[in-house]
C-alpha cells in the first residue's frame, strides 16, 4: 500500500532499520493485505527487524468479517501467515479477536475457533464486542447478550492459551538473544526477538543488555532459561 508520494510502509521500515542498525525494530499492528511477497522479501533482509508480526484479525469467520466491513477474508489472512513463515524463520504471529459481534451465531463462532488452529497464532488478545453508541454496529440487529459474549471469550481464551503453550514449548532447547529489561523475584526478564518473554537467573546488572539465554522450560506465559556459556 502506497502513500500519495509513492512511498510504502516497507520503504519507511527499510529507512528506519538502516538509520539505527544497533536497535531492534518491532512493528505494531499490520493490516493483513500489507503483507505481500515484496514486503516479506524486503523485510526479511533487515537484520534488526524483529520476527514478530501482529496482524489484525477480529474474526475467523468470513460472514462476520463481511459484516464488520473488513477488506480481507480468512483466505487472504492465511496467505499473509504463509508468506511470513516462508520468508522468516519461525516468526511469532499474534492477533486480536473480537467475539460476540452483532449477529454472530454459534456456528460462526465455531468457524473462528477452527480458524485459530489453522493460523497457529503464538499469542492473542481477546475482547468481547462492546456496543458503542453512534457506530454502525450498534444499530445492527442480533446484538449478543453479555453472558454469551463472556462465555465465548472464555472459550476463545482457552484455545489461545493452548496455542501459546504449544508455541512456547517449541523453543525449549534453543538459545535466544534476550534483551533483559528488569529484575523481578530474583530473576532477570526480557524479550527475545520473537517478543516472547524470557526469565533467567543472572548475577550483576543486566538492565537493557543483550544476553544469550538457553531455554530450559516453559513458565506461565513465558520461557525459563539459563545464561548460555
Amino acid at each position: 500500500m502506497e502513500r500519495k508520494d509513492g512511498s510504502s510502509l516497507i520503504d519507511l521500515i527499510e529507512a528506519l532499520c538502516k538509520a539505527v542498525p544497533h536497535l531492534r525494530i518491532r512493528l505494531g499492528s499490520l493490516e493483513p493485505r500489507t503483507v505481500t511477497e515484496d514486503f516479506c522479501r524486503r523485510a526479511a533482509a533487515l537484520p534488526n527487524l524483529c520476527p514478530h508480526f501482529h496482524l489484525s484479525l477480529q474474526s475467523g469467520c468470513d460472514s462476520v468479517l463481511k459484516r464488520m466491513h473488513r477488506r480481507y477474508d480468512t483466505a487472504r489472512f492465511l496467505e499473509s501467515c504463509r508468506l511470513l513463515r516462508t520468508w522468516f524463520d519461525r516468526p511469532a504471529i499474534t492477533t486480536d479477536l473480537i467475539v460476540g459481534f452483532p449477529g454472530e451465531t454459534e456456528e460462526e463462532f465455531g468457524e473462528t475457533l477452527a480458524f485459530l488452529e489453522r493460523a497457529a497464532f503464538s499469542a492473542m488478545r481477546i475482547f468481547p464486542y462492546s456496543r458503542r453508541p453512534g457506530t454502525p454496529a450498534a444499530k445492527m440487529e442480533g446484538q449478543i447478550s453479555n453472558a454469551v459474549k463472556e462465555e465465548r471469550a472464555h472459550r476463545a481464551a482457552q484455545a489461545a492459551a493452548a496455542l501459546e503453550q504449544r508455541h512456547l514449548a517449541s523453543w525449549v532447547g534453543e538459545t535466544l538473544p534476550v534483551l533483559l529489561e528488569e529484575q523481578r523475584d530474583g530473576l532477570w526478564q526480557g524479550h527475545a526477538p520473537n517478543y516472547v518473554q524470557v526469565r533467567t537467573p543472572a548475577e550483576g546488572n543486566w538492565h537493557n543488555l543483550l544476553a544469550d539465554v538457553r531455554v530450559t522450560g516453559v513458565g506461565e506465559g513465558c520461557l525459563m532459561g539459563e545464561m548460555a556459556r
